[in-house]
């Protein structure tokens, strides 16, 4: 068995002499109370109702705590100190309460802190007190208080001391007390990881972990102890969302598309004005795996702008009408549903496949009549905005739903493009979905993509089709270099071409 954070093998006798903890979870359940109605319910705010709330509320820094000694005119710090002595005295300012000060002091020396318009603090802090203070020291050696609180902890001079997330009412000096004050709840958490994984990773005990996030003994011990922690943090989110994928493919079947058909086909081999790049190939494929099966497909397409993508749209699309069913593909814009539209005509030149445009500048005329065509089945494809997913929109046979950027639109509005598919059951329309292809443009780490899309599929396409010249991206970072950007910007419109500044 190792020491915490260390690669140093415990022996024998330390193991025996180890003290044994027999964790009280019930403890972590006990409502957290807090001096003053303004605090209580700015810990409340904070989301801090129970003692375990306040010990999984983890500093997000590290302030060296200063010795008094060592304090430096003009410069914030953090003191833990001793209150030796306290008194209020008048202030000649009208309008202003007493000011009180107190002789306090560390093994390194002593200082007047100053606390102003608090009177009630001569009775809170009596001689003997031992508390945190974070301010400023000024002239003649008085340390102006900024934030206080009392601690348990004694005062010895410079050490670590913890900076926590606050809020008005409720200071981070106020949080270190509480947290110290609690401190020896810690040991009553429970270890939530498995003993194999726990013996194959050997991972810090989370109690082990939430002290070292909080009080830790030596330099390496607060990293340890957040990797920990994070490691919890990540698997809850992988389990939550394999969770939640695993349920909607117990309650959601969606129609099965075979084999490519003819015009799918056709429409490759003689309809694309361009080869497919290597990366959509591979994308096709996904698709035709994913659409073969009865679980709804959850596929998110990744790719520049350029890569092609509005392509593997069309091609999963086209599968859904060569099936007899419907296909609609959702933009965030206007603009962007335009866009996709012409870009859809285009690329199925002469092609019988009936598709509409929906937004909401459509005119009450042309909408009445897409809309009917979409309920009856007539119309195969559509492209639209939120407009789709208006309550008046009926689909006959959704099959397969594309939503484009789809990080701009909330979880609620795909849900209700996903409940449009329910027509597929038809008298029994309970239990039915479309298959789904999320596209984005927005660069996402493969990373970031699995910690918040991992209910998803994904596909990358990296490869840009032929001809198309490569993307540069310059950061300017000074004046100048915007000055110059500008300029290139005027060149480029001089010449007749197009520049966008977000």
């Amino acid at each position: 068995m190792h020491a915490f954070g260390s690669a140093r093998q415990l022996d024998a006798q330390e193991l025996l002499d180890a003290p044994l903890r027999y964790p009280r979870p019930a403890r972590l359940r006990e409502p957290l109370r807090v001096d003053g109605a303004k605090a209580q319910h700015a810990a409340e705010t904070l989301g801090l109702h129970t003692i375990g709330d306040l010990l999984e509320h983890l500093p997000h820094d590290r302030r060296e705590a200063r010795a008094v000694q060592q304090l430096v005119p003009g410069e914030s710090a953090t003191i833990v100190v001793q209150v030796r002595s306290i008194a209020a005295r008048p202030v000649r300012r009208r309008g202003m309460r007493p000011l009180v000060e107190a002789t306090v002091a560390d093994d390194t020396g002593e200082t007047k802190a100053a606390f102003f318009n608090q009177p009630w603090l001569v009775q809170r802090y009596p001689a003997g007190t031992r508390l945190v203070l974070h301010g400023k020291l000024e002239e003649r050696n008085r340390f102006r208080v900024q934030a206080h609180a009392r601690t348990a902890e004694a005062a010895t001079g410079a050490e670590a001391v913890a900076h926590y997330p606050a809020t008005e009412g409720l200071s981070s000096t106020q949080i270190l007390a509480l947290v110290r004050s609690h401190a020896a709840a810690i040991d009553d958490f429970p270890e939530p990881l498995p003993g194999r994984l726990r013996a194959s990773e050997r991972p810090a005990d989370r109690s082990a972990a939430l002290a070292a996030s909080h009080f830790p003994d030596r330099e390496r011990d607060q990293p340890c102890g957040r990797r920990r922690l994070a490691f919890d943090e990540l698997l809850l989110v992988q389990l939550a969302l394999l969770r939640r994928r695993a349920s909607r493919l117990e309650a959601v079947t969606a129609p099965v598309l075979g084999e490519p058909r003819e015009l799918t086909d056709r429409w490759l081999s003689t309809m694309l004005p361009f080869p497919l790049t290597g990366d959509q190939e591979r994308a096709l494929e996904a698709i035709d795996r994913d659409l073969a099966q009865a679980r709804p497909m959850q596929r998110l397409l990744m790719g520049e702008v350029g890569s092609g993508k509005t392509v593997v749209a069309l091609y999963a699309l086209l599968r859904a009408v060569e099936h007899g069913y419907q296909g609609a593909l959702m933009a965030p814009t206007e603009t962007l549903a335009e866009q996709h539209f012409a870009t859809i005509q285009a690329l199925m030149p002469g092609e019988a496949v009936p598709a509409g445009l929906l937004t909401g500048s459509t005119p009450a005329r042309r909408r009445a009549d897409l809309l009917g065509k979409l309920a009856s089945g007539e119309l195969s494809l559509v492209v639209g905005t939120h407009a789709l997913i208006e309550q008046s929109i009926r689909f006959a046979r959704l099959a397969v739903a594309v939503v484009d950027e789809q990080h701009r639109f909330g979880v609620r509005q795909r849900a209700l493009l996903d409940a449009k598919g329910e027509s597929l059951g038809g008298a029994d329309r309970s239990g039915r979905g479309p298959h789904i292809l999320h596209m984005t443009a927005t660069p996402i780490p493969r990373t970031l993509a699995l910690a918040g899309y991992g209910d998803l599929d994904f596909t990358l396409l990296r490869e840009l089709p032929r001809g198309r010249q490569p993307i540069q991206t310059f950061v300017c970072a000074t004046e100048r270099e915007r000055a110059r950007a500008y300029e290139r910007i005027r060149q480029e419109l001089h010449a007749g071409r197009q520049a966008f500044v977000v």
